[in-house]
């Protein structure tokens, strides 16, 4: 054999002792968790990146990047039972008309929108109802979706409002950023603060458009590496037939007292622009209402919310954004529910239709 064929054989063969080696050591060692089960999403240095002030025009879609693991301490059930259930109103009966039935009031930043410019129906962001329920340590929020595929190629954020004094402007928005897995993970989460009170604008309960304002600014968690407490918030999909999207966050941060509401985003994507209905005119924004003069759907479009229910208080039924009040009756009517009228509704800008127990902006 030729002296340069055997030196480049005993090189091979030492690569190859040197590889089985390694791989036989490797064989002792401790498994690590999947990645599902601890994600990746830490950088060494948290308490430089606790929190992030956004600069106005900064995109808040934030990239999700990690350079270590992260050890968990705590994580949400594996499932939940009961809670409070809040219905949303559906455009999947009126989709092929290209509209929605109802239930797009934009003055008071109701929008049901699971639509695209050109009217095209998305049931992956219409939210059908949402269950809030809790644990000795985590808060739950379920959405159920019309559709079943919440990585719908659209790139659809899901998110949590939390409205820490019932005065309707949101203090944080807990935003689930795709894709998501079956497994609880933090790395899809992030949490928004509205640091200086603007996300509703000038007033809780009215389109203040056009107004400037950063809405949610200050971004406090991200996937689990821009807080100290790497357990804060989690997300979920498939969780059950009322859980389509599934969010889980921590009581020893958000406290028990709180309004909650829910949303679907695939077009503007921006915590920095809330509320948007503060942000364009309805006639600019359009409407997916086909009797509005705005119609169709132009500037804020692929997007739907629900109305917010209240959590460890008694609700006087006149916080801003509030769902109509349902009461049961143990009498015999033709609807199983009593509903109360709102008291924004009495205005003549707005109609009550008692069969739907909803108020529409005329």
């Amino acid at each position: 054999m030729p002296n340069g064929t055997r030196a480049f054989a005993r090189v091979e063969w030492i690569m190859i002792i040197s590889c089985t080696a390694v791989a036989i050591q490797s064989c002792g060692q401790p498994q690590r968790l999947p990645a599902t089960d601890a994600p990746e999403s830490a950088t060494a240095d948290l308490s430089a990146s606790s929190s992030a002030t956004l600069a106005p025009g900064t995109s808040t879609l934030i990239p999700l990047t990690a350079t270590n693991e992260i050890e968990h301490l705590m994580r949400p059930a594996a499932s939940q039972r009961g809670g409070k259930l809040v219905y949303d109103v559906e455009s999947i009966l009126t989709a092929p008309e290209r509209r929605a039935p109802y239930g797009d009031s934009y003055d008071i930043n109701r929008l049901e929108r699971p639509f695209l410019q050109d009217m095209t129906y998305v049931p992956d962001l219409d939210i059908a109802t949402y269950t809030v329920t809790k644990d000795d340590d985590f808060w739950y929020v379920s959405l159920e979706l019309i559709g079943t595929d919440p990585n719908n190629g659209l790139g659809i954020h899901y998110g949590v409002e939390l409205d820490l004094n019932a005065d309707g402007f949101g203090d944080y928005l807990i935003w689930g950023n795709p894709p998501y897995t079956p497994a609880w993970d933090t790395a899809p989460v992030q949490i928004f603060q509205d640091t200086n009170h603007d996300t509703g604008g000038l007033s809780a309960e009215r389109s203040d458009a056009p107004l400037p304002a950063d809405g949610y600014d200050t971004l406090i968690f991200n996937g689990g590496d821009a807080d100290a407490d790497p357990d804060l918030a989690w997300v979920r999909i498939n969780a059950g037939r009322q859980s389509t999207v599934q969010f889980a966050f921590k009581r020893s941060w958000s406290g028990s007292i709180f309004m909650i509401g829910v949303l679907a985003d695939a077009g503007l994507q921006d915590a920095q622009s809330f509320d948007y209905v503060d942000r364009f005119e309805e006639s600019e924004a359009g409407s997916p209402v086909k009797d509005k003069s705005s119609y169709p759907l132009k500037a804020l479009y692929a997007v739907d919310n629900a109305c917010r229910e209240a959590f460890g208080f008694q609700s006087t039924g006149l916080e801003p954004q509030l769902c109509p009040f349902y009461d049961p009756s143990p009498q015999p009517r033709k609807t199983p529910y009593a509903c109360k009228q709102p008291a924004y509704c009495i205005e003549p800008t707005y109609t009550w239709y008692p069969q739907y127990c909803y108020c529409a902006q005329n």
